[in-house]
């Protein structure tokens, strides 16, 4: 079998990760215009972002039984394949079930690609795992931006029309699928004491990551859907309310790449989680009470807190977990639990907002939400760690 080079390796995880976000995120600048136009409720046009993370969270345990059955990198293809035609499929999104059935179809391919990832890292990355989780989460940051960022300026390109600026994020899949079908595939071994089973369900630990990525899942679901809707609510310009959420979205990029690092580098993941709890607390307070207050502050601190604590959560698992296949199992336990409960934020929120008549009472519960993930945070700081 040919080598692949470490550079080559980093590359097609790049790929990969910039395509697990945007078809999630680049609605949010178009959902109000999307829901006026097929005449949904706010409760009902979330479902487009509600459905793909109850998706990544099911089916995630799916994910280490296709890898044992097709390998890792021809699955890891493969959904990069189905995002593509997920996405195709919203050039038909005027038909509000062929919208919801590509959510459902996204949702099912990042659910099995997420898994694999981490433990492609663990594969191929073991001694630099810190270093490369920063790549990683820096290339997802990288694709939620995008998709909050471009999409509204692609749409307006393309005859104004939002299934076309929605559907172009099936660009970027296409060349991944291009990238990793050059990888090599390697057989998947589950002979590890460690790796025989299924998901780790008797880890104490385990449910405590998968209770901190659950909320912080759920708190950057529902910013996804409904930043715009609160920023535009209280006064804002609708072009000031998309620059706040860009804004917010972009400052995952450099939360994303250092924290990652400086957990490694300084053994702090735990802290430097609490403090990101404590930021994104902070700033969802703000935007709950005072949302015209310094508002591009506000956007700048609940970016960085937020992406910091995905991206740190992403690295927990492979502490935890000495081979590939068991980081893919703790990974999809993380997420089988986190976006299954992440996925009712969104939900809840438009049916808040419907219910309330304003977009305050949802976010109030939000703001408990990342107070409840800060002290979470602080519990987790205490366990068994694997250096």
């Amino acid at each position: 079998m040919k080598a692949i080079s470490r550079a080559t390796l980093l590359l097609a995880l790049m790929f990969a990760a910039i395509n697990l976000r945007p078809g999630i995120t680049s609605l949010a600048p178009l959902i109000e215009r999307i829901a006026t136009e097929l005449s949904l409720t706010r409760s009902l046009i979330s479902l487009t972002t509600a459905l793909p993370v109850l998706c990544m969270g099911l089916l995630a345990p799916v994910a280490p039984r296709l890898a044992l059955r097709l390998g890792l990198e021809r699955t890891i293809t493969l959904c990069l394949g189905v995002i593509a035609l997920a996405l195709l499929l919203r050039l038909a999104g005027h038909a509000s079930a062929v919208l919801i059935g590509s959510a459902v179809l996204l949702g099912a391919a990042i659910a099995v690609a997420g898994p694999l990832l981490s433990g492609f890292i663990k594969r191929h990355f073991a001694g630099r795992m810190g270093h490369v989780v920063g790549w990683y989460s820096l290339s997802m940051a990288i694709g939620g931006a995008g998709g909050a960022v471009l999409t509204a300026p692609a749409t307006q390109l393309l005859g104004d029309d939002w299934s076309f600026g929605l559907a172009i994020w099936a660009l970027p899949a296409i060349v991944g699928v291009v990238v990793w079908s050059f990888l090599p595939s390697h057989p998947e071994q589950d002979g590890s004491a460690e790796g025989k089973g299924g998901l780790p369900w008797r880890q104490p630990r385990a449910w405590l990551i998968s209770g901190f990525f659950a909320i912080q899942a759920g708190l950057f679901y529902a910013l996804a859907t409904w930043a715009v809707a609160r920023y535009h609510e209280a006064g804002l310009s609708m072009l000031h309310s998309n620059t706040l959420f860009s804004v917010s979205m972009l400052m995952g990029l450099p939360s994303s790449f250092i924290l990652p690092w400086l957990a490694q580098r300084f053994d702090a993941r735990y802290l430097l989680l609490v403090a990101c709890g404590l930021l994104s607390s902070v700033s969802l307070a703000m935007i709950t009470f005072l949302p015209t207050f310094l508002p591009e502050l506000w956007a700048v601190t609940i970016g960085f807190g937020l992406g910091g604590s995905f991206a740190l959560s992403l690295v927990l698992p492979l502490y935890e977990a000495g081979s590939p296949m068991a980081v893919s199992r703790w990974t999809a336990m993380m997420l089988f639990m986190g976006y299954s409960i992440a996925c009712l934020t969104p939900i809840l929120s438009g049916l808040a907002r419907d219910l309330s008549g304003n977009y305050q009472l949802p976010f109030v519960v939000l703001t408990g939400l990342a107070v409840s993930m800060t002290v979470l945070a602080w519990i987790m700081r205490r366990g068994p760690r694997k250096a």
